[in-house]
């Protein structure tokens, strides 16, 4: 098997950040979309370029979008899976925003004839 590239320490949850959401308790849907996104195989070090949807109900805050842009962006030279990347994204919007509920659903390039889309959610218990 070949040697793996490390998950670099780049990734930068910190980056992110929260505004307060002006009408709250009312619900709303926030979809967020990008095609701007990108990782490295961990096998290979080449790019995996991927598309993202972020749906989420707000509960006190909502995510600030330039945050957003510049913490997907501290994946780009990280060597990750792809089950990783929408769970790490995940994991850090969800404990940032503190959502009533959010989806991630990532769909990553044909790479050798093959696309792979990857989802994962949150619900406040």
């Amino acid at each position: 098997m070949e040697q793996k590239i490390p998950i670099f320490d780049k990734i930068t949850p910190s980056l992110l950040e929260a505004m307060p959401y002006e009408f709250a308790g009312k619900d709303i849907n926030v979809c967020i979309e990008t095609e701007e996104f990108t990782c490295l195989c961990p096998w290979t070090g080449l790019p995996d370029f991927a598309y993202i949807v972020i749906n989420y109900i707000p509960n006190t805050t909502v995510v600030e979008l330039k945050s957003l842009k510049i913490y997907l962006q501290s994946y780009r030279m990280v060597g990750i899976v792809h089950e990783s990347v929408v769970n790490n994204i995940l994991n850090d919007l969800v404990n940032v925003v503190k959502p009533k509920e959010m989806s991630i659903d990532i769909e990553f390039g044909i790479r050798g004839g093959i696309t792979t889309t990857v989802s994962a959610e949150y619900v406040k218990k």
